[in-house]
């Protein structure tokens, strides 16, 4: 059968969350049996996130096979619970990187090379390529930016000639604001963007409509009159504290029906089947909305101020909330406000039944968070470290127990007494892209640690992005002072995990955050949270 398309495209400004109506809308085809996955495209001319601060572009999105994606991709591989691989991610730097390959190569027979038609053939080649070789029933596109930017006006216009081409529903993201001293939701600005899309020869089939309060009827039959479409094609998205409720509310307003029809699909389940995936969902949802017993969490870490930059530890924290029957607080630690004075470092971490040190580059704030680890150590708080929050656990150990001043990491001092942490061997690369320890890395894990309590295996395979390693010159000394090293990766001899014994404290040097799913919470959140939850007597 031949693929199917959904563009989702956004108007008037970022941010409304076109990545969660994405793998929403591919979510719901998939409860309906429909094999649905999202292409995400970005306008910026990186090649890739892999060189983006993440206070410019939020989290940094690791793939099984190196890809350095989108944080959106995090969206879709939670709501698909499946994992996706780089060809789904296009961005200006790809295109143009391969438009310039081409014509070096003398692919365009001497012709002046232009977007039309040249640049939008490629897009459109590119995305009837991945659909094809997945064998999708849709692909989903999701044009990041909004409708109007100067970064993707040349893909909207691939867009609109691949619909010329193929079977393609356009869906549109708005806003629709309210003014509290009119208190009437105003949709002369969505009046506007549907008149400039009209005119970019783009006419969308849905209009989502994201407010926060639920859209009244005489807005949406407002924007219905304006987009020539029925009413019940202009969609609520209203604001919700539960991202994974949003396929539920698109569900009770017929959204999946209704683009099955337009796409001029049949659902592939039953009814039964259907009606089971749904519930099991709903059930989820209700599991991480669940009132009563809490524990608070915080997170560590320099980017706290855009809690984007750490989207997957958060998701991670939930997901496991849920499994372990709790709710849970995420309280944000700037760990730069952690530096200077012990005392009020303590009184900051005072309550907080597990702390988590994610990952991270840079020497800012990076003394914050080994007090926040020496702290949970120190006091039988419960501690996750992932990556850089690993490497900086065996920085502490060093310093307080094996009694090594000056131990520390060469990315932060490279003429450190005690290099605990350091670049290997092999390990330099003058380009920054993509040349790190990237994607799928084994380990082996020791049995009877705390590790292997948590996965319930000997053998895992996790996502990685960095450079620096625990050097293994130190392995001995912190062992013989009760650092567990509990995997390692034989391959290359790397540590993977390390564990302090007295209370729960693992560190990992993979980012298991990126593998955690609503469906599939990881085992070491759900670890962390189970011993939050005995810490906090909840």
């Amino acid at each position: 059968m031949q693929t199917k398309y959904i563009v989702v495209m956004g108007s008037l400004l970022s941010g409304l969350g076109k990545g969660i109506i994405t793998a929403s809308l591919a979510k719901l085809l998939s409860m309906h049996g429909i094999k649905a996955m999202p292409l995400k495209f970005d306008g910026y001319l990186n090649y890739d996130c892999g060189t983006m601060n993440p206070f410019r572009h939020g989290e940094v999105f690791v793939l099984d096979d190196k890809s350095e994606v989108d944080m959106d991709f995090g969206n879709y591989e939670r709501f698909l619970n499946t994992d996706l691989n780089g060809e789904f991610s296009l961005t200006g730097g790809k295109i143009f990187s391969a438009i310039i390959e081409k014509e070096r190569k003398g692919d365009f027979l001497g012709n002046d090379v232009q977007f039309v038609p040249h640049v939008a053939d490629y897009i459109t080649g590119y995305v009837t390529g991945v659909a094809k070789r997945n064998k999708l029933d849709v692909m989903l596109i999701e044009v990041g930016g909004t409708v109007g930017d100067i970064e993707n006006g040349y893909f909207i216009e691939a867009m609109r000639e691949l619909a010329s081409e193929e079977k393609v529903v356009f869906v549109n993201l708005t806003y629709i604001p309210e003014l509290g001293a009119v208190g009437e939701q105003k949709t002369k600005p969505t009046q506007i963007a549907l008149r400039n899309m009209m005119q970019l020869g783009i006419r969308p089939g849905f209009i989502i409509c994201r407010s926060e309060k639920a859209l009244g009827e005489a807005a949406k039959k407002k924007v219905a009159l304006f987009a020539n479409v029925d009413e019940g094609a202009v969609i609520d998205d209203r604001d919700s504290d539960n991202i994974y409720r949003t396929p539920l509310h698109l569900l009770d307003q017929g959204l999946d029906r209704m683009m099955i029809k337009a796409l001029g699909l049949k659902p592939k389940s039953g009814d039964k089947l259907f009606r089971k995936s749904v519930a099991s969902w709903r059930s989820l949802c209700d599991a991480i909305d669940k009132n009563g017993s809490r524990v608070n969490i915080g997170i560590v870490g320099k980017y706290t101020q855009l809690h984007d930059a750490y989207a997957s530890v958060k998701e991670a924290i939930t997901h496991a909330a849920g499994r372990n029957g709790v709710g849970v607080e995420v309280r944000w630690i700037d760990s730069e406000s952690l530096e200077g004075s012990r005392d009020n470092a303590e009184k900051m971490l005072e309550g907080i039944d597990g702390i988590v040190v994610p990952g991270g580059f840079g020497k800012r704030g990076v003394e914050g968070m080994i007090t926040a680890i020496q702290y949970a150590r120190t006091n039988g708080v419960p501690y996750l470290g992932l990556c850089l929050g690993m490497q900086l656990m065996a920085v502490e150990y060093a310093r307080n127990v094996c009694m090594l001043k000056g131990a520390n990491s060469t990315e932060f001092d490279p003429k450190a007494a005690y290099k605990i942490v350091d670049m290997l061997p092999g390990q330099e690369a003058a380009a920054k892209g993509g040349t790190m320890r990237l994607g799928l890395w084994t380990a082996d894990i020791m049995k009877g640690t705390e590790a292997h309590r948590a996965y319930g295996s000997e053998r895992i395979s996790e996502r990685h992005r960095h450079r620096y390693e625990i050097n293994n010159h130190y392995r001995k000394r912190l062992a013989e002072a009760g650092l567990v090293v509990s995997a390692i990766n034989r391959d290359r001899d790397l540590v993977e995990i390390l564990e302090w014994k007295g209370s729960f404290g693992i560190g990992t040097q993979a980012h298991p955050e990126l593998e955690s799913r609503l469906e599939r919470p990881h085992p070491l959140f759900i670890s962390l949270i189970k011993a939050a939850k005995a810490r906090a007597g909840a």
